[in-house]
């Protein structure tokens, strides 16, 4: 499966009342695992940022007076979003704001129109995830960060893009804990003709001789810690269920 976790940064709160994104920031997973495919994009947003959100997101009106409005990357950035599943910590606010821009496009727009997103994208909202998983609990991304031990101390200002790679390590740790599976975005063209069945994605395979690899079983002591552990989260999680039922 093919998903895009991703962010955006604005000029403000409510694209209603005019504000713009003025950054993109999406890092690529197939099968849960980093392809190394990456989005970012500062923005013009052709109007002023308000300060309240410059002290956020550290992108102001000079930092972006050069940048391209978003009608020029407009296309670029449908195809890397366009099919996939779009995993957003708060998934209203941006795509609320991505359709605002789309919708904005495609009335000077001569061609097919792009969007809205939720027609072309399944979304997946972390905010809520997080939510069901920790009810009553408080779900910033800087809160899940510290409850799943990740990283995220060179998080000063928010960033696109350093946000959504913060959040694809949250996601995978809240859907099973795997947190550092990569590729190796360097293969060589043989090995990319060999797995194109695959979608482009490395498959390295070992070649070992039969008792090669060692099987470390674990002690009575260390499978019964084990068998303690998953019945005090099953009672937990019944619990929980009861409790909010």
């Amino acid at each position: 499966m093919r998903q895009i976790i991703m962010d955006t940064e604005t000029t403000g709160i409510d694209p209603k009342d005019g504000h713009r994104i003025v950054e993109i920031g999406a890092v690529e997973m197939v099968n849960r695992r980093f392809t190394g495919r990456t989005y970012h994009q500062y923005i013009n947003p052709e109007r002023h940022i308000d300060a309240e959100v410059v002290a956020i997101h550290g992108i102001d009106d000079e930092k972006v007076a050069n940048e391209p409005v978003f009608a020029q990357i407009a296309d670029e950035f449908w195809a890397f979003i366009e099919g996939a599943e779009l995993v957003i910590h708060n998934a209203p606010f941006d795509v609320g704001f991505m359709d605002h821009e789309f919708g904005r496009l495609n009335k000077q727009r001569s061609g097919a129109p792009l969007g809205p997103v939720r027609e072309h994208c399944r979304i997946l909202d972390t905010l809520t995830m997080a939510r069901e998983l920790h009810p009553g609990q408080r779900n910033s991304l800087d809160a899940l960060c510290k409850r799943y031990d990740i990283d995220n101390g060179h998080r000063v200002l928010h960033g696109a893009l350093l946000d959504s790679e913060i959040l694809a390590d949250v996601y995978l740790a809240m859907t099973g804990g795997q947190t550092a599976l990569t590729l190796d975005a360097a293969t060589s063209s043989e090995e990319q003709q060999a797995d194109s069945s695959n979608e482009g994605l490395s498959v390295q395979r070992l070649t070992l001789t039969p008792g090669q690899l060692r099987v470390i079983r674990p002690s009575a002591q260390e499978h019964a810690a084990h068998q303690a552990k998953c019945q005090a989260h099953k009672l937990n999680w019944f619990e929980e269920r009861d409790h909010n039922a």
